[in-house]
């Protein structure tokens, strides 16, 4: 069995987006940022038999590349965050493997074109695969982290000092 912790993988893009962003300053970022921007998730045409039945999802996840970002850091410091965070735990570019997941509403398909809601991608964005959003996670349940706690404190709730 080889070293997991040495393989590497190989992708080929199975399509693009189109998008309203040309550059990386123009999406919004932070906390709060809404991604209503519209565009589109062109496939390579031979694998639009691969989109049967998509129309039945209202959200799909985008798996695609960070292929304007360059290098790595283990660090990140979000626009809205007071410290750096782990890069695990934030939406940075730069990752060892440079990989972004978006979920976007699919607002209808023409062949092997998509046309979506909630953009966060620039235009030209290589996209890597396409799944269908199901989530089976309570919202009560779900957790943002230091998120979370960095709101607080600028709500007024801070930490107790001592």
């Amino acid at each position: 069995m080889p070293d997991p912790e040495s393989q590497e993988f190989r992708f080929r893009p199975i399509g693009h987006v189109r998008s309203p962003y040309r550059d990386q300053a123009e999406v919004p970022k932070g906390r709060g940022a809404e991604h209503r921007a519209e565009g589109a998730i062109e496939l390579r045409p031979e694998l639009a038999e691969g989109l049967q039945d998509i129309e039945g999802f209202s959200h799909l996840f985008v798996v695609w590349v960070f292929d304007r970002s360059e290098g790595f850091g283990l660090l990140s410091q979000p626009p809205t965050a007071d410290r750096p965070h782990g890069v695990f735990t934030t939406r940075s570019p730069r990752r060892p493997n440079p990989i972004g997941l978006t979920v976007v509403e699919l607002l209808g398909r023409e062949e092997n074109v998509l046309r979506v809601r909630g953009v966060d991608m620039l235009d030209g964005t290589p996209v890597l695969d396409l799944k269908p959003y199901l989530s089976s996670v309570p919202s009560e349940k779900l957790r943002r982290g230091w998120m979370e706690v960095e709101a607080g404190e600028r709500a007024g709730g801070g930490r107790e000092s001592g």
